[in-house]
Parts: structure tokens; C-alpha cells; sequence
């Protein structure tokens, strides 16, 4: 990865942090913890899991593939979290400062790297060979994932609580 490549990664995974605190900010817990299906994600879920996902998965996992490429990586369950850490009964706003907080400290270690390997690679538990320049790249896509199902369920929300109007006149989902 050249370095002009890496400073647009670093740069939008600064503006994707922004992205989320714009999009999650100000709303309120009916708001933040409503799901248009059962089996689907709130939005307070959505930013848990960024944040677990910050302190646990990338950021990590591109330390050790970085670092110490023999080291295993550490295990994650996402889908467990969601339920196992009670990521419904957490308080919004204390969980975007401390995504903030993670994203401002992900950034400043990534300042820090000076010139890795970008091709240096992980051997991981399946025997898939990931590198250090695919784990950043999913970092950002992730993030963009995540994004858009925030935009997603922020829509639905204004959809389902719409009533007596409706949100037609809008446009197409």
C-alpha cells in the first residue's frame, strides 16, 4: 500500500468515527434502542458492536498480523456480544464517547506505525492468510457496513413512527 493510499484510509476511517457520532447523537432510548424486526439489530446494538469490534477485532488483530504474525489472534464472538455483554441495556451516549475514544486512539496507533509491511500476513485459525493491508481495508469497509445499516434503520424508524403521515414524498428506500 503506498503511502498516499494508507493516508486515505487513516482519513476516512477519522471521518467514518465522525459518520457514526452524527448519525447515532441526540437520540433518544426508544429511539436509539428500537428494532424493525425482532431478530434485527437496534441502533444502540450497531454502535456497541463498533465499538467491541475497535477494541477487539481490527486494531488488534492488525497489531499481532504487524508484530507478532505467529501469535494466534485473540477470539471474538460478535453475534454472542450482542446478548452476552447486554448491549440493549447500554446507554448510548456513553457508548459513542467511549467508540470516540477508541477510534481517536486507533488513529493516533496507526499514526505511530511509521512504514509497515502492508503485505505482511497472518496465518489464521481456518488456514486463510490475511494481510496487514487487507485487515485496514476491511476496517474501513466495515465501518461502511455499519453505516449504511445505520442509515437503515434510522429510515425504517422514521417510517414505522410516521404516523398519521407517511414518508413517501421522500423517495424510494
Amino acid at each position: 500500500m503506498t503511502p498516499d493510499a494508507f493516508a486515505r484510509v487513516r482519513a476516512r476511517l477519522a471521518a467514518n468515527g465522525e459518520a457514526v457520532r452524527a448519525l447515532a447523537s441526540g437520540l433518544g432510548a426508544d429511539q436509539a434502542t428500537w428494532r424493525p424486526a425482532p431478530d434485527a439489530w437496534s441502533l444502540l446494538e450497531v454502535v456497541c458492536h463498533l465499538l467491541d469490534e475497535e477494541r477487539e477485532d481490527f486494531r488488534p488483530r492488525l497489531d499481532v498480523t504487524l508484530h507478532r504474525p505467529d501469535e494466534p489472534f485473540a477470539p471474538i464472538d460478535p453475534e454472542a456480544w450482542v446478548t452476552g455483554r447486554d448491549y440493549a441495556g447500554r446507554d448510548l451516549a456513553t457508548v459513542l464517547d467511549a467508540f470516540g475514544e477508541e477510534r481517536r486512539a486507533s488513529l493516533a496507533w496507526l499514526d505511530g506505525l511509521g512504514t509497515p509491511d502492508w503485505d505482511a500476513a497472518h496465518l489464521t485459525a481456518g488456514g486463510h492468510r490475511l494481510r496487514a493491508g487487507d485487515l485496514l481495508r476491511s476496517w474501513a469497509a466495515h465501518d461502511h457496513l455499519h453505516l449504511r445499516q445505520l442509515n437503515e434503520l434510522l429510515y425504517a424508524y422514521e417510517a414505522a413512527t410516521a404516523s398519521p403521515f407517511d414518508v413517501g414524498y421522500a423517495g424510494d428506500w
